[in-house]
């Protein structure tokens, strides 16, 4: 999203100890409905300035991150510079995806799916018809930026391998079988390591 130096991006989040009473985990979880159900609910969430959060733990940034399937391969690709979370730098991805802002707040649907949708089309050009499921969770304390993201993971499989970059951050990208992806396993940010390990084993 294209926010401009007067303006101030607000994105939304959750309490941290909210995610703590439905049940902490470290790790990837298999089973997002029990945390889905109240981390979306309206009344435990709020939008903040996304520069304050970036350094409090005490609050969970809710990020979906969208991973796209051909045939049992997956997309990847390599963080440029330009990417908007400098501590990513050159790292490899399989996760599409960021956060939900206060102007995906609409009304008629949901601010989550819109936002899901809006970095979706900005980061990619998706043209494949698919279908998506929500399939689990990632939270990783072990790491700054960890401490203040929640992921969201959404498998989308398509009907064909088509899906190019809409901006400089995403390089060198390209469909890959998961093992290929996991004999280079430490090239990748964490929450990639974490979906890999556990989707594809």
């Amino acid at each position: 999203m294209s926010i401009s130096k007067q303006e101030v991006e607000h994105v939304l989040v959750v309490p941290t100890e909210l995610f703590h009473e439905i049940g902490h985990f470290q790790g990837f979880c298999t089973d997002p409905e029990p945390y889905l159900k109240s981390l979306l609910d309206p009344i435990n969430t709020s939008y903040r300035p996304r520069d304050e959060v970036e350094e409090d733990p005490s609050f969970k940034q809710l990020i979906p991150y969208c991973i796209f399937s051909h045939q049992g391969k997956i997309f990847s690709y390599q963080r440029g510079k330009s990417s908007g979370e400098g501590r990513l730098h050159a790292k490899r991805s399989i996760g599409i995806g960021g956060h939900i802002s206060s102007e995906d707040n609409s009304e008629n649907g949901s601010p989550y799916i819109d936002g899901m949708k809006r970095e979706i089309s900005e980061e990619v050009h998706l043209d494949s018809a698919y279908s998506v499921k929500c399939i689990g969770m990632i939270n990783d304390d072990e790491n700054e930026v960890g401490k203040v993201h929640l992921g969201i993971v959404h498998i989308f499989e398509l009907e064909e391998a088509k899906v190019l970059p809409r901006e400089e951050s995403i390089q060198n990208t390209g469909f890959a079988l998961p093992e290929e992806l996991m004999s280079d396993r430490e090239s990748f940010e964490t929450w990639s390591q974490i979906c890999l390990e556990h989707l594809f084993k």
